[in-house]
């Protein structure tokens, strides 16, 4: 048996926060106008009323880079300092070279490596997941962790059933070393189901069904969901997962000031929420003015919720998604901007 030295890990913390979305809106009465639907129906069903969608030309690593260098400012540190990049993204520029890679470029984080990583809509969360460990091994003093989506890129605005559904947007966290007694991340809760692939998928464009003339006549290489079994799935997971993180810090639901979903619809955080016994004043929804952006959705809600008042230094912060795949992830921290 060969034994190891242990390794002392370093406590994390999120250094700085920032987010990003295109000008551009698209509104519930805009998609009356495309397909057969309505703003009641809309915002009954799903809880949205707009959504922000990119121009025509920008891309995924476009956005990072936005809500990168301004939480990398907010770090008080420079692109020079970074040393590891992972974008959560499901909608990378393009299949290679990977969107860290671009953005890497862009900030001009010129000691930086990185890589993509494709978790749908837990891919903030396990992004973070992945960031926490550079850091706390001591590999990196600094790491940069995207979650950016252009959704717009791969709806379908011909199918009612998902594209009232998605907007785009980037948000993006800069982790470093905690000092004694700061705020700091507590830890990480992830699981992967890929029974459940066919309920939430993209069919064509990948080495299974390369892009051809069928595959495009077929719409295939857009979102395909089956919303019954996905709203059942997560709602369960979002539960599930909470609860193991948290009892794995000896900690309960009501020890947590503030309960971070994933904002895909309303309807599922509020009756996951009730499941983990949250009250309106604990779990916070933004998706009526932004949609579902993916791997954005979290840090864009962390960022309404400092603007709001509703987060300070110190409280006890509840992280939560379930994305296609399935996957499903978590992350409690003590937060400490």
């Amino acid at each position: 048996m060969v034994t190891r030295p242990s390794v002392a890990l370093r406590r994390v913390k999120i250094a700085g926060l920032a987010t990003y979305v295109p000008p551009r809106l698209l509104t519930n009465a805009d998609l009356e106008k495309m397909v057969d639907t309505s703003n009641e129906w809309i915002l009954q069903r799903t809880g949205i009323r707009e959504r922000h969608i990119v121009d025509p030309g920008v891309a995924t690593s476009d956005l990072a880079k936005e809500a990168a260098l301004k939480a990398i400012a907010q770090a008080g540190i420079t692109p020079a300092d970074i040393g590891f990049i992972v974008v959560g993204t499901t909608t990378p520029d393009m299949m290679f070279p990977s969107t860290a890679c671009l953005l890497q470029h862009k900030l001009g984080a010129a000691h930086a490596w990185g890589f993509d990583l494709g978790a749908a809509c837990s891919g903030f969360t396990f992004s973070l997941s992945v960031g926490l460990q550079m850091v706390a091994s001591g590999l990196h003093e600094y790491a940069l962790v995207v979650g950016a989506d252009v959704m717009s890129s791969i709806i379908d605005y011909q199918d009612r059933a998902t594209c009232v559904l998605f907007g785009d947007g980037a948000g993006a966290v800069v982790l470093a070393p905690a000092g004694d007694g700061e705020p700091h991340i507590l830890g990480v809760a992830n699981e992967i189901d890929g029974s459940g692939g066919p309920a939430l998928q993209m069919p064509a464009g990948g080495s299974l069904r390369p892009a051809s003339h069928e595959t495009v006549d077929a719409r295939l290489h857009y979102v395909k969901q089956d919303g019954a079994t996905v709203f059942k799935f997560a709602v369960r997971k979002t539960e599930e997962i909470s609860r193991r993180v948290l009892a794995d810090h000896g900690l309960a639901p009501t020890d947590v000031s503030l309960f971070v979903s994933h904002q895909a619809n309303r309807r599922i955080i509020e009756a996951a929420a009730d499941r983990l016994g949250f009250d309106e004043r604990t779990v916070i929804i933004n998706l009526e003015r932004y949609g579902n952006t993916t791997a954005a959705t979290i840090p864009l809600a962390l960022e309404d919720a400092i603007r709001e008042g509703r987060l300070k230094t110190g409280d006890l912060v509840l992280l939560a998604s379930v994305g296609a795949g399935f996957t499903v992830g978590s992350v409690l921290l003590r937060w400490s901007l």
